[in-house]
């Protein structure tokens, strides 16, 4: 067996090793889902993407919009953070379905009653069909996503209560 000259490198099979193209369809899952990050593991490899959102500029006006009443603002916020209270939320990134295949009814309403452990929905992620199940038992008050819909993680999916 010949040794490797003076100075070279001997080749270390002990290093990632970067699948650009598969960086390259991260990369493109997560613009045309509109997510902030997408992570993928197979053994001891790990790839992360990750974007930083735009930052949003109000556009500077010169017209004096008066402020609602206070009353109605705080009124306001309690209940929304209220109802959000008992909201399911989503423990991955991926895409929401709310019934098991297209056609088919939805596995909850609004006003439907469901058990602990009953199936709220799905998030696909990588390819894999996850349930979202209920907590704890009572009425859907809110189903806060569409069907096909891209989620984040810890996103509020469906208000139990």
């Amino acid at each position: 067996m010949a040794e490797p000259k003076k100075g070279a490198s001997v080749k270390d099979d002990s290093a990632m090793r970067i699948d650009a193209a598969l960086v390259q369809e991260l990369a493109e899952l997560l613009s045309a889902n509109e997510l902030t990050e997408i992570e993928v593991e197979d053994g001891d490899r790990k790839i992360r993407v990750a974007r930083q959102g735009a930052p949003v500029a109000a556009p500077a006006s010169s017209v004096a919009v008066p402020a609602a009443p206070a009353a109605t603002t705080a009124a306001a916020a309690p209940a929304e953070a209220e109802d959000l209270g008992n909201a399911v939320k989503s423990p991955m990134v991926g895409t929401a379905y709310l019934s098991a295949e297209p056609g088919v009814a939805p596995f909850v309403e609004v006003g439907k009653a469901v058990k602990a452990g009953d199936t709220l929905l799905i998030v696909e992620a990588m390819k894999v069909m996850n349930p979202i199940l209920a907590s704890s038992g009572g009425v859907v008050r809110k189903v806060l996503v569409s069907d096909g819909q891209p989620v984040e993680f810890d996103q509020p999916l469906v208000v139990v209560g």
